[in-house]
């Protein structure tokens, strides 16, 4: 997106800036995206063994095993819960990040113009 319009506001090219600042906060996007997906990853994964276990418990059809899928259904939902806070999080995070990003975008750009202005009168 070079420059150009996401959701109709103007994009102020987030990745081709210059400064620490900018490479502190892709950093930091690149490390909030992966603790999250890890997470989920985690989650999902204890959901999978979850799933096979009402699974083979409703094969069986014995009456216990029957009963231990209502605990573990509810585990498995849970666990959904979790996975979609977890995502509601990432993209808090996320935006979060990138309106740090613009803000530093927009103050660099502020601070170029103003520059520009004093060697213009000079």
């Amino acid at each position: 997106m070079d420059g150009g319009e996401f959701s109709g506001v103007k994009d102020v090219n987030v990745y081709e800036s210059d400064g620490e600042e900018a490479e502190e906060n892709d950093t930091e996007a690149w490390e909030t995206i992966s603790k999250y997906t890890l997470e989920v990853q985690s989650v999902l994964d204890q959901n999978r063994v979850l799933i096979q276990q009402v699974n083979e418990n409703h094969q069986s059809k014995l009456p216990d095993n029957l009963v231990k899928n209502v605990a573990l259904i509810r585990d498995i939902n849970s666990n959904i819960s979790k996975v979609s806070r977890l995502y509601s999080n990432l993209s808090v995070d996320f935006c979060n990040i990138v309106h740090r990003r613009r803000a530093l975008a927009s103050s660099e750009s502020t601070k170029n113009r103003d520059d520009n202005t004093e060697s213009n009168r000079s």
